[in-house]
């Protein structure tokens, strides 16, 4: 992602009306290169979170770092800790529930393999990437 187009991502998500706390999430991802960024809004069509944030690494190794790096934004910008981490240990798929909103960091594959964007079809959806 070129700086220009980085640029028109960062405007976009200002004006969208999502949590800050859920912004914060998104722009960590951005600036660890996270790839196809996407906020789902569940709020008014599911119990289990308002929000899913869901991104895919192009390593274990980088998905575990973006993880780590928005829990210690968070923690430190808005004073609030994960209810639960799970696949830390693999990084294929890490869970990162903050209860209001769920975090999804894949791998490529995996990501493609459980599809959570078409199995959430009717939540309101925001992209963060170009293309």
């Amino acid at each position: 992602m070129n700086i220009e187009e980085f640029n028109q991502i960062t405007e976009d998500l200002k004006r969208r009306r999502i949590p800050p706390e859920v912004k914060q999430v998104v722009t960590v991802m951005m600036d660890k290169q996270a790839e196809k960024v996407v906020v789902l809004k569940l709020k008014d069509i599911s119990n289990i979170t308002d929000y899913m944030v869901i991104c895919h690494g192009n390593s274990t190794r980088q998905s575990s770092a973006i993880s780590d790096e928005i829990q210690r934004k968070l923690r430190k910008d808005f004073k609030i800790k994960p209810f639960g981490v799970e696949g830390k240990t693999g990084s294929e798929w890490i869970l990162v529930d903050y209860v209001d909103f769920i975090i999804h960091l894949f791998t490529e594959e995996t990501r493609q393999k459980y599809a959570l964007e078409k199995l959430w079809m009717d939540a309101k959806r925001y992209n963060f990437y170009i293309g």
